[in-house]
């Protein structure tokens, strides 16, 4: 007899796009081909997973310049090859000039609306926190890599010098962004030559950021922490008006974290723990769904979603309510995570209708990131997220240098007292989530994704997804989405109508969009020591295994044999 896959019961049923990559001795997968190759590259140099994963990320800053900087934020989940997991929250804080009421909200917003006048925390000076991201990855490459600094910048380096082609989804980008981009003569002159964004196939060079990356390989963090780039960052955001300064970079500090841990159905869920929302919140969602039948209501059906997204509007009613900076923030983890609050919550969801939710705890006083996924043949695995907050950042580059600033001002409420309004040196609250889920202390998927506040709801489907429909790894980072945090639910248009009817029965608002968050990358470790990388259709992905190996001790290169004849 045939045993049921997910697709027997499945009420919404998908192609695949793309196909995955199998490897021995590591794994690398990004959200652009030659990044992955700068991973790949350091791999096969002798290097361990955070070598690698550090120079996809300098990799990307140069590919995907529109995700991802060495003035942006990022958070690194590192499982080491000892079996201990390390958290490094490299996000951006806010500058010590700041204030809460600096910026002027929008009249009459909603609670979960952040816009202030003239956008002044979206794009420009004003909107750039303090970065920490090229501090992460120097401490990360320091404490657990094996090769020097210069060594994983060459890759970076190489294609900022030289140039790359332009993809049609970079591409894309820049026209989108271009109304801004093109107010800052700097930005405009790498982006939008003639005044038109660079097309797709045509080669990008970006000379001034060349030139910031070997001053980088050569002095290191200091270069932007106390040195010359961060002189001229800090000159240019202060002299048009923004807050941060030399002192803010000078004493920014990557801060080592505990993982947040809970369990869904016999499998261990560890993420990163707050200012992240994502290892809280995502455990806190599973344990809701375990109390059902996921498995038997068949992916995709009007019955799972309504599901899925009344536990999404809980987690984000708890999320406004009380996840932010622990160190300003008395944030209730235990509570959060626990079955008891799971299923105190669940018991309040109606199967056959939609409802608003409050927070159910008491509340104290951007969709443009990327992601890696590396893992080696030692046991080292590195899920990391990174990001400089929107699409480009603020939108200005720093002059002379091909650096664009991050715009985390934007994540903090502008309205004072609550759990995320501004306060000088609090961090970035993110959604940012580089998960694993393991099975008898063993890491089985490790999985990340860019996407602002739809990654951690879309890191848990696609958990849900492995752990309940069965789905090969390919399939899961690829599957139709679904988001809500409480007023429209978000459903990527390959749901059929009959799901979407149902939804709509069950009083949601359904609005229909081509993708629900971004391109999530994901590796799986088999028993015996093999890998599969996948990368979904939603951005650049590219999965590369290394495979073979050295020459076995006994093979010689024989120059006398006898030939043959």
């Amino acid at each position: 007899m045939t045993t049921p896959t997910w697709r027997d019961r499945a009420a919404t049923v998908f192609r695949c796009e793309k196909r995955p990559a199998t490897g021995s001795k590591g794994m690398v997968v990004t959200n652009h081909p030659l990044a992955s190759a700068a991973g790949a590259e350091m791999l096969a140099a002798g290097g361990n997973a955070i070598d690698a994963a550090i120079a996809c990320l300098f990799a990307l800053t140069v590919v995907e310049p529109m995700m991802v900087g060495v003035a942006g934020g990022g958070t690194a989940h590192i499982r080491l090859a000892d079996g201990s997991h390390r958290v490094l929250d490299a996000m951006s804080l806010v500058p010590g000039a700041a204030t809460a009421t600096m910026y002027r909200s929008v009249p009459d917003t909603a609670p979960d609306n952040y816009d202030v006048l003239d956008r002044e925390n979206v794009v420009g000076p004003k909107a750039v926190a303090t970065p920490g991201a090229l501090r992460g990855w120097c401490e990360a490459l320091r404490r657990f890599g094996t090769f020097p600094l210069a060594d994983v910048m060459q890759p970076a380096i190489r294609l900022a010098a030289r140039g790359f082609a332009i993809t049609p989804y970079l591409s894309a980008c820049i026209a989108e962004a271009a109304g801004d981009l093109s107010r800052d003569a700097a930005a405009a002159a790498v982006y939008l030559p003639g005044g038109s964004p660079v097309a797709a196939g045509a080669k990008l060079i970006n000379g001034d950021y060349a030139e910031s990356l070997r001053l980088i390989a050569a002095d290191g963090e200091a270069a932007l922490h106390g040195g010359a780039l961060g002189d001229a960052l800090a000159a240019c955001i202060t002299q048009r008006g923004g807050l941060v300064g030399r002192d803010d970079l000078l004493a920014y500090k990557v801060m080592e974290r505990m993982p947040i841990r809970g369990t869904y159905r016999g499998w261990e869920i560890v993420g990163p723990p707050p200012p992240a929302a994502s290892g809280v919140h995502i455990v806190q969602m599973l344990n809701i769904l375990e109390g059902y039948d996921v498995a038997g209501m068949g992916f995709g059906s009007a019955e799972l979603v309504h599901l899925l997204a009344e536990a999404l509007k809980i987690a984000f009613a708890d999320r406004a309510a009380a996840t932010a900076d622990p160190d300003f923030v008395a944030v209730p983890v235990e509570q959060l995570i626990s079955k008891e609050y799971a299923a105190a919550r669940r018991a309040l969801i109606d199967p056959a209708h939609t409802q608003k939710w409050g927070a159910g705890v008491s509340s104290p006083t951007s969709p443009h990131t990327t992601h890696v996924t590396v893992a080696d043949g030692q046991g080292n695995v590195v899920a990391s997220t990174q990001t400089i907050n929107s699409l480009f950042g603020a939108r200005f580059m720093i002059p002379g240098t091909g650096i664009i600033p991050n715009n985390y001002m934007n994540n903090f409420d502008p309205r004072p007292g609550n759990a995320l309004s501004i306060a000088p040196g609090k961090r970035v609250t993110t959604s940012m989530s580089p998960m694993m889920a393991l099975r008898g202390g063993e890491v089985i998927y490790a999985l990340g994704l860019p996407g602002g506040k739809r990654i951690f709801p879309s890191a848990m489907q696609a958990l849900v997804n492995l752990i309940d429909h069965g789905m090969s790894l390919q399939e899961a980072v690829e599957a139709p989405r679904v988001w809500t945090e409480g007023n429209a639910l978000e459903v990527e248009d390959s749901f059929p109508e009959t799901v979407l009817r149902g939804l709509r029965n069950r009083g949601h608002a359904v609005q229909m969009l081509p993708h629900v968050a971004g391109g999530m990358n994901a590796i799986q470790f088999h028993p015996d020591g093999t890998m599969t990388g996948a990368a979904c259709w939603r951005a650049d992905g590219t999965a590369i295994g290394v495979g073979g190996g050295l020459a076995r001790a006994d093979a010689r290169f024989w120059p006398d044999a006898p030939v043959v004849r």
